[in-house]
């Protein structure tokens, strides 16, 4: 990886855009790399004005009217704009205090889909939040973009919850999958794991190889210095790893996500999707 790949810090004005962050912070400093906050304003926000101008129907009231529009269209982008601005600051600050020099900021109009693949290329780790504002009103525990944005993109992306605890102690979900093996050298190779104790876990339906699969796990990462305990714990897989979570006091848990297409996921349900609800600690996930 090339040193001037930066973390890519999405984020809403929503109270997770801290835990955002400082998670992007922490990673930013393992990995030396540049720390960017990036806040996706949208084109055409929904926002009615109240007014009722059914009837402005006169000599001139129709331009009359769209030049009012229009001025009110100006003065909310110009407010949003700065709204976002003081906001940026502010986790830029706070970023700044917890070590990370010079992080940067930007708005942008747009999609955030849209926007997020375009900045892909110069992009190591994207940070968003597992919930934003739209959730945040709702009260749903998984924000409606993480799918979308893990399907769209390619990096590994680090979907944070409520709260930040300094990792010390990682997970890799393994089940010998191309995702997950790349998991491994990922974990084995990346600066921001260094130290930390990573456990390997494998659960899931039975199959013939899964030992000779963990032990080249676990193998490859004792080779590159981590201690790595190795568990080979048949079930129901969403249930084994979020009772070996509690039980290991994992803090962050790496796995692969959202192997099958959308059709197959809105059929079946999605493995990557019930795993999020239910390990509620920061996940690393890797397409």
């Amino acid at each position: 990886m090339h040193t001037d790949e930066k973390i890519l810090a999405c984020v809403d004005q929503s109270r997770f855009a801290d835990y955002v962050a400082d998670y992007a912070a922490w990673a930013a400093q393992r990995m030396n790399a540049p720390l960017e906050f990036l806040h996706i304003l949208s084109r055409h926000p929904e926002i009615a004005t109240g007014v009722d101008h059914s009837g402005a129907i006169g000599i001139g009231a129709q331009e009359t009217l769209l030049t009012e529009l229009s001025n009110q269209d100006e003065t909310r982008s110009r407010d949003a704009r700065e709204r976002g601005r003081l906001f940026l600051n502010r986790l830029r600050e706070r970023a700044t205090a917890a070590g990370v020099p010079s992080p940067d900021i930007r708005q942008r109009h747009g999609a955030l889909e849209e926007t997020l693949v375009e900045q892909e290329d110069g992009v190591r780790l994207f940070v968003l939040g597992r919930r934003g504002t739209a959730a945040e009103t709702t009260q749903r525990d998984l924000g409606r973009n993480v799918e979308r944005m893990v399907r769209a993109l390619h990096r590994p992306i680090l979907t944070v919850t409520e709260g930040f605890k300094e990792p010390q102690r990682v997970m890799v979900a393994f089940d010998g999958s191309a995702a997950t093996r790349q998991g491994v050298e990922m974990v084995a190779a990346s600066p921001l794991f260094q130290g930390l104790t990573v456990h390997l876990l494998m659960s899931g339906k039975a199959r013939g190889d899964a030992r000779k699969q963990l032990d080249w796990a676990r193998q490859r990462l004792e080779s590159a210095g981590f201690d790595a305990p190795a568990w080979l714990i048949p079930g129901d897989a969403e249930s084994v790893i979020a009772q070996t979570v509690i039980a290991q006091d994992i803090d962050l848990l790496i796995m692969g996500a959202y192997a099958h297409s959308p059709l197959r996921t809105l059929l079946f349900g999605s493995k990557t999707t019930d795993l999020l609800r239910s390990a509620r600690i920061p996940t690393l996930l890797m397409r």
